[in-house]
């Protein structure tokens, strides 16, 4: 990171890992201490960009009759496992479900990762999805993608063969129409060196442009794959894929909602979206239906 990056982070930083001791519930041992926002998330990642958030990727953990089918979680371009899922993953996993995910499209050191090529991500987001589901024995897993992580889904579903093992799948503002390079700039200068990144640097970042050939190849005919469950969710306050609600997919069955449909006061940003408790509603939701609770502002 430059000293000029260094500089601009430090408070912001040291403000975050005090949040991030505060959200530690001082409850049972099975409950995982949830990191309030997304600053506070990048500050968690610095440690060890490699290392899943609490309640993610945990080896003993069992699909059980209330939550059968595994969650894996796709980040979003700049993002890792940490800084991207320290809200929702343990949210997830604390309300009984196995929850997973993987580094992708970047070295796991790296606190920047998920820039590389969406079609390489996505093989690799079709390996683990084998991976967990021999691991637990489940026969199908449900996706949760955010931004680039929701074309990645997209991607694997409709183009290498994902849907027959996928049940639901919920994008938080997926980037499955493209953006602009304004977008993903303004979204880059939320993580530490991204800025540098964007452009050459930034294969993912050519990809979710609209109209290039990834975009094309998923938005070819319907997106939306029968026999998989969609839901979208985006918040009215977007600044990188834009205009707002051109996340959405106007496709029969697809269910995309508002976030300020739910709670109007909240605010999210597009990078906020896995840190709202608006979303974690949400998702839960769309993950289990059949069980939805009202949603907590």
């Amino acid at each position: 990171m430059s000293s000029k990056h260094f500089r601009r982070w430090f408070p912001a930083v040291l403000a975050a890992i005090s949040l991030t001791a505060l959200a530690a519930p001082a409850g049972a041992a099975t409950s995982y201490p949830v990191t309030p926002n997304l600053y506070a998330g990048i500050a968690q990642s610095l440690k060890d960009p490699s290392a899943p958030p609490a309640g993610v990727n945990v080896a003993s953990c069992e699909p059980s009759a209330a939550h059968p089918r595994p969650v894996v979680l796709i980040t979003g371009t700049f993002g890792n496992m940490t800084d991207d899922w320290a809200g929702l993953g343990p949210t997830l996993a604390n309300a009984g479900y196995c929850v997973y995910s993987t580094p992708i499209g970047g070295s796991p050191k790296s606190v920047v990762q998920t820039i590389g090529r969406v079609p390489e991500s996505a093989k690799q987001i079709s390996s683990f999805v084998d991976q967990v589901r021999t691991e637990t024995g489940a026969a199908q897993v449900d996706l949760v993608g955010h931004s680039q992580g929701g074309l990645i889904g997209e991607y694997y579903l409709k183009l290498l063969g994902g849907a027959a093992k996928v049940h639901s799948f919920v994008g938080l503002s997926p980037t499955t129409h493209g953006t602009t390079l304004d977008g993903l700039a303004y979204l880059a200068k939320a993580f530490p060196g991204g800025e540098a990144l964007v452009g050459v640097a930034c294969p993912a970042c050519a990809d979710q442009i609209v109209g290039s050939p990834v975009v094309r190849a998923v938005g070819d005919g319907p997106i939306a794959q029968s026999d998989v469950d969609y839901t979208v969710i985006e918040t009215r306050n977007e600044s990188v894929v834009t205009p707002a609600g051109s996340a959405f997919i106007d496709e029969p069955g697809v269910h995309n909602l508002w976030v300020q449909d739910t709670c109007p006061a909240d605010q999210a940003s597009h990078g906020e979206l896995s840190y709202s408790k608006t979303v974690y509603g949400l998702v839960g939701n769309a993950l289990d239906p059949a069980h939805a609770q009202p949603v907590s502002c």
